[in-house]
């Protein structure tokens, strides 16, 4: 299991959420950020002063998924939040020792979805099939 966390442009997050659900990652929590990275800061005059913005407002996006869904996982993230600009965002992939459904006490892989990850896995293939190299 992993810990995905994201932290992207907030208008690219409706592009994001759409693009996960695509690939079957429902859960997710999100939080309003703000912070710094490659971006220049930006001058803006507010009451006749000049002010210097040194972060920017993001949106951080965490999910645990199961080791299946990682990459599928990140692949939605970046193809909903890219827009080939700095300040595009970055995400971290961490290890989840474990996972507990707090309702029915449900622990790790059994925790992260409602369905079966394997159910979801055969729902999205059908819907949006990978290509393979023997189709080509």
């Amino acid at each position: 299991m992993k810990l995905i966390v994201a932290v992207i442009r907030p208008e690219k997050l409706a592009d994001v959420k759409r693009a996960l659900f695509r690939v079957g990652v429902t859960g997710m929590t999100l939080s309003r950020v703000s912070g710094h990275g490659g971006e220049r800061d930006v001058v803006q005059q507010y009451r006749g002063e000049q002010v210097v913005l040194e972060f920017h407002e993001k949106v951080r996006i965490e999910m645990a998924c199961s080791e299946e869904f990682v990459d599928r996982t990140i692949e939605a993230i970046c193809d909903g939040a890219r827009t080939g600009e700095v300040g595009d965002g970055k995400i971290f992939v961490l290890p989840l020792e474990r996972t507990v459904r707090i309702r029915t006490g449900e622990q790790d892989n059994d925790a992260l979805t409602a369905v079966n990850a394997d159910q979801v896995m055969r729902m999205t293939q059908l819907e949006y099939p990978i290509p393979t190299i023997e189709g080509r």
